[in-house]
């Protein structure tokens, strides 16, 4: 076989091997239709999965056709586990994950300092905590920062590092592969191929918390740039009358979306420090400033999706972040805001709330790795 036909296999069995992770357990004519592969070519592409354990045959099913029931194809999930791991400048959070990236165990990590060793050792720690290395398929982490070659956090603000090699570092240490990703990119990744919008082709996610980030899917493929991980969705005008962010600009997103923006309007008005909990916690017990807050930080989020679903021509969001316990407070006014900014006639939005706090920041992490491990299945089953 020549190299150019290798590698077409070898793309085509991670094809494969993707289909059915995202959607098993699936019927073989579903998968003929989705990837334009014959029932021959099927047959012996499946084979080595099927072999070495990834695929497993489901019970018996007619699969629409007249003559012998197919069985459907899905992937063994606990054929393989992975390991995400959430920095940020205060801790360490990763949690342990099976070949779909559903959460079976975590554990977390207190930074002391942000030296490179420091947190090494300590996602080390957090690691061998989970079961250790030798049960790993690989590790994954994500970082609020850019990222180059899925290996260098070239600058992590939150951790005032640059051009720190961390992919090489903790392969040195653990022994597996390891994949670095920003964090965004990697949570965006991780709804296109386990959330609830995973088979839609478009869609944008959006997260608030600590800072305002912005993912976008089209035509079934994750947008990566060289700006990604420069947070430009953190400056993006909401309301004029609104608060200052640090860098000056009045109501952008970053002054009106943030825990931390949130947090000092309310502690302002009331004369005392409040945090984000205690903010949320004030406005349901109708602290007027706390719930005033609240009910623009609302409205300034659902500017920001309608900004968003009209510029990227696009209906699907999903919410993500630290910061989402406000939508069980603010839902009515976020969806109304984003109605109001968006014609009429443009095909209503979906918005899909995943709230599952820094856990989905960790799975992110975990996906990539997961993506990645899943391409050197597919080419060692090629071979």
């Amino acid at each position: 076989m020549t190299t150019d036909a290798a590698s077409t296999v070898s793309e085509t069995s991670r094809e494969l091997a993707r289909a059915v992770l995202i959607h098993g357990p699936i019927s073989r004519s579903d998968l003929g239709r989705r990837l334009g592969l014959s029932p021959a070519s099927l047959t012996r592409l499946s084979k080595p999965f099927l072999d070495c354990g990834l695929f497993v045959e489901g019970s018996e099913d007619r699969d629409g056709t007249v003559g012998r029931p197919a069985r459907p194809l899905d992937v063994r999930v606990d054929a393989s586990r992975f390991v995400g791991v959430k920095l940020t400048g205060d801790d360490v959070f990763a949690v342990l994950t099976d070949l779909r990236a559903n959460e079976v165990g975590s554990a977390r990590r207190v930074l002391a300092d942000h030296t490179v060793e420091h947190v090494v050792a300590r996602i080390d720690e957090v690691v061998r905590e989970l079961g250790g290395p030798d049960g790993l398929s690989a590790l994954g982490v994500c970082v609020g920062g850019h990222v180059t070659s899925a290996r260098v956090v070239t600058r992590a603000p939150f951790l005032g590092w640059h051009d720190v090699d961390l992919a090489t570092r903790l392969e040195g240490l653990l022994g597996i592969p390891v994949t670095i990703e920003n964090d965004v990119v990697a949570l965006t990744s991780a709804e296109q191929w386990f959330g609830a919008v995973r088979g839609v082709p478009t869609f944008a996610v959006l997260t608030i918390g600590v800072g305002v980030g912005y993912g976008l899917v089209v035509n079934d493929q994750v947008i990566v740039t060289a700006d990604s991980g420069l947070g430009l969705g953190g400056h993006i005008p909401l309301d004029p009358n609104g608060p200052l962010c640090p860098e000056g600009h009045r109501g952008c997103s970053q002054a009106m979306l943030t825990s931390q923006s949130v947090s000092a309007q309310v502690s302002v008005a009331l004369g005392r420090e409040v945090d984000y909990d205690e903010v949320l916690r004030l406005a349901v017990e109708r602290n007027r400033a706390a719930a005033s807050v609240v009910t623009a930080t609302g409205r300034g989020l659902g500017r920001l999706i309608a900004v968003i679903a009209n510029i990227g021509m696009l209906d699907t969001i999903v919410l993500s972040g630290e910061g989402m316990p406000l939508w069980a407070l603010a839902s009515e006014e976020v969806i109304a805001a984003a109605r109001a900014d968006r014609d009429p006639d443009a095909t209503p939005l979906t918005i899909v709330v995943d709230d599952s706090g820094v856990s989905s920041w960790a799975r992110g992490a975990a996906a990539v790795a997961i993506q990645r491990s899943l391409g050197r299945l597919a080419a060692a089953a090629s071979e």
